[in-house]
């Protein structure tokens, strides 16, 4: 049994979210497909999810320097402790299905500060003597649903395509990991010719239960 994660960023629902609808058509194909696997949803604007900031910055050093994590602050312990457990949860699953939305050529901020959470040295990479580093989840796989209102997905050659910085930016951190098997879903154009959003939506679902099938 395989342990999927169904990570999305949206404060809407499926019924009224282009990226949270093309999602559930794909949880759904994935569920029929895989009906042993377990399927946990995160939904990102529900979650704590603590900012790298200055506790959790300091509370590192700390620990770095030797000092015990009982001797952390409160606030340093608290925030440490939940990256732990998001980090250690990403670690555990299998599979990472995104669903996010593209605001202003990127995703929402939510989605960045829980990327930062589950980059940790140690666990989801390493670096080596020399200076390499070395990604640690590479043999898992993940896919990522898109949507957003004008068309910017890579191949596009679209006068915006140079501006998504999305989708291109979680690639990057999935190379970070190790985790190469990265596969993208794109619903867009829909503001952009609002007048095909139903069928731009329609070619993402018939993708998506294609891809489920075999994730």
């Amino acid at each position: 049994m395989a342990t999927v994660l169904y990570i999305t960023a949206h404060p809407r629902d499926d019924e009224r979210s282009y990226s949270m609808s093309v999602g559930k058509e794909f949880v759904q194909a994935y569920r029929l497909a895989h009906p042993q696997d377990e399927v946990v949803h995160l939904d990102l604007y529900k979650m704590n999810i603590p900012q790298l900031d200055a506790d959790v910055l300091d509370g590192w050093d700390k620990l770095r320097s030797g000092t015990s994590f009982e001797q952390l602050t409160l606030e340093e312990q608290t925030k440490i402790r939940r990256i732990n457990e998001l980090v250690d949860q990403f670690v555990a699953a299998d599979k990472y299905i995104f669903a996010t939305p593209i605001w202003n050529y990127s995703y929402p901020p939510v989605v960045k500060a829980y990327l930062d959470t589950i980059c940790i040295t140690g666990k989801t990479f390493k670096y080596h003597p020399d200076g390499s580093r070395t990604g640690l989840l590479g043999d898992k796989k993940a896919v990522h649903i898109q949507a957003s209102g004008s068309v910017l997905s890579p191949g596009s050659n679209t006068i915006n395509e140079g501006f998504e910085m999305g989708h291109r930016h979680l690639k990057v951190i999935m190379d970070f990991v190790g985790l190469t098997d990265f596969q993208g879903i794109f619903v867009e154009g829909t503001a952009e010719y609002p007048e095909q959003a139903a069928q731009f939506k329609e070619k993402a679902i018939q993708q998506a239960h294609k891809i489920a099938e075999n994730f």
